[in-house]
């Protein structure tokens, strides 16, 4: 079946502007699916596709993606979305790389049927891979799959020191900065000391304004922590039941009750719900004008249907994250807006951050940017693309700044008691909490969540472990999550004293 735009382009922000869950470990872990490297390029035709797609993705020309796309791939694949979404994904990895070079084929323990190719990136000296079925007579790519990657079995583990985490970070920013790769924000703590911090590109390209510490950046989907912290306060209230179907709160005007009697507030805070994303066709074709409340959302949302029995598996749900928003309305009387600000973003003392409305002339926010190499100007901004208000499940702004407060009014017990953090940041799923993404790794255990969108991109995380916090934001496509993957990576090879 051919996928709508909308599908698509969820897919490859999924592949590229999300780190939600995916964060990857520098090495193996026990009890894992074995792998080996091996550094040999395949001969025949197998060799031949891998060639051609590492040399569409280093040409970052449109019409590179286009001949690939045609010479080796299947028309299925070709015809999944439009041709311009294929070449935005592949400009879109070109700009979070800087280029990629061959490493080694990856074999498993149990096997696997596709062929997974390991690359070493430009800018980062991260390892990613992506991954490929070859089908029918003339033996053609079926779809690519693009993904962070572990360390090659057959590459030393690198190790640096504590002591040498800033200096690294040092040069690693200088270098991203120098070559226009990252424009954004970034800070890095120990404890309740920051260690790193740094601001470079620029907020407005139109007006040359560059990016300072305290610019608000859009967190994209990273709104919906602060939306799960505050269904915990009720919870700890009394207010709301984790158990709770949500037709509790969430009337007919919204889904129907075959529905909502069926899903949980657990089932939203997990992504368990079966409900899927209210960015669909209508939003896509509609004014942005209209979606500003929370209630505004209702005609993107009430002819939903259920994707999969609620409880059965992981499937991520803005509408869920949306419909949380209905739950908080409900359950205390007030404007979702206005209880986030009084019970999240105050007590953490959080003055930068909230759902600004675009078309007013907020101060000090970054406009995002899509890299648009065959326009004169080089780039296209998102301001037609997004919301014009975030909401629960995401789109508001903030600052590195005040991501880091969070972070600390969090592990303090400011927002949530202790008990409560600790349902927030178990795995409810393999790798999701209660708004959160939770990742066991060579950094120990690492909670937070990512967030993206065309032109925007953001990562917060929260090392428990060891100790660490670190906040990126940027106003380019995908300029937060590699960025935050190479630091996780330089946390996690630091040896535990």
């Amino acid at each position: 079946m051919k996928k709508s735009p909308v599908l698509f382009q969820a897919f490859f922000s999924g592949l590229f502007f999300s780190l939600c869950f995916l964060l990857p470990a520098a090495a193996q872990q026990p009890g894992e699916q074995s792998y080996q490297d091996v550094s040999v390029m395949p001969a025949g035709l197998r060799g031949e596709r891998i060639k051609a797609i590492i040399d569409a993705v280093n040409a970052n020309k449109a019409e590179a993606v286009v001949s690939l796309l045609e010479e080796h791939c299947t028309a299925e694949f070709r015809e999944m979305a439009p041709m311009e979404m294929h070449i935005n994904a592949f400009l879109s990895f070109y700009q979070s790389t800087g280029g990629v070079s061959f490493h080694s084929i990856r074999t498993y323990v149990p096997e696997r049927s596709e062929t997974v190719v390991i690359l070493k990136d430009d800018l980062f000296g991260s390892w990613r891979a992506f991954s490929f079925h070859l089908e029918g007579d003339e033996q053609r790519v079926t779809g690519l799959n693009f993904s962070p990657a572990r360390a090659p079995s057959n590459v030393e583990p690198e190790v640096i020191t504590g002591d040498e985490l800033v200096p690294e970070l040092e040069k690693l920013l200088r270098r991203l900065c120098e070559r226009d790769a990252f424009s954004g924000t970034v800070l890095v703590a120990k404890g309740e000391e920051v260690l790193f911090t740094r601001a470079c590109g620029e907020a407005s390209k139109r007006f040359h304004v560059p990016n300072r510490l305290d610019t608000k950046f859009n967190l994209g989907s990273m709104n919906k922590m602060f939306t799960a912290t505050a269904v915990m306060q009720l919870a700890e209230k009394g207010e709301v039941s984790l158990e709770d179907p949500i037709s509790k709160y969430v009337d007919e005007s919204w889904l129907p009750k075959s529905i909502t009697d069926e899903v949980t507030v657990h089932h939203l805070l997990t992504h368990t719900s079966g409900l899927g994303s209210y960015f669909n066709d209508a939003y896509w074709n509609s004014s942005r004008e209209l979606y500003r409340s929370v209630d505004d959302f209702k005609p993107l949302v009430k002819d939903e249907t259920l994707r999969f029995e609620p409880g059965e598996r992981f499937g991520y749900s803005n509408t869920g994250m949306l419909l949380l928003g209905v739950v908080i309305q409900s359950a205390t009387g007030m404007d979702y807006f206005d209880y986030i600000r009084e019970n999240i973003y105050r007590p953490a003392d959080m003055a930068n951050t909230d759902c600004y409305e675009m078309d007013f002339p907020v101060e000090n926010l970054a406009i995002g940017y899509i890299p648009a190499p065959e326009s004169p100007w080089k780039w296209e901004n998102n301001l037609y693309k997004h919301v014009i208000k975030g909401g629960p499940a995401g789109g508001g702004f903030s600052t590195v700044e005040d991501l880091f407060r969070f972070a600390q009014a969090l592990q303090s017990g400011k927002l949530v008691s202790k008990a409560s953090l600790e349902k927030m940041w178990a795995p409810h799923t393999s790798r999701y909490g209660y708004g959160f993404s939770v990742e066991e790794g060579p950094a120990g255990k690492v909670v937070g969540h990512s967030g993206g969108f065309p032109g925007l991109n953001g990562n917060l995380d929260m090392f428990l472990d060891k100790g660490y916090t670190v906040a990126v934001l940027s106003n380019y496509d995908n300029g937060a999550s590699p960025l935050a993957r190479r630091i996780y990576e330089m946390i996690g090879y630091i040896p535990e004293n």
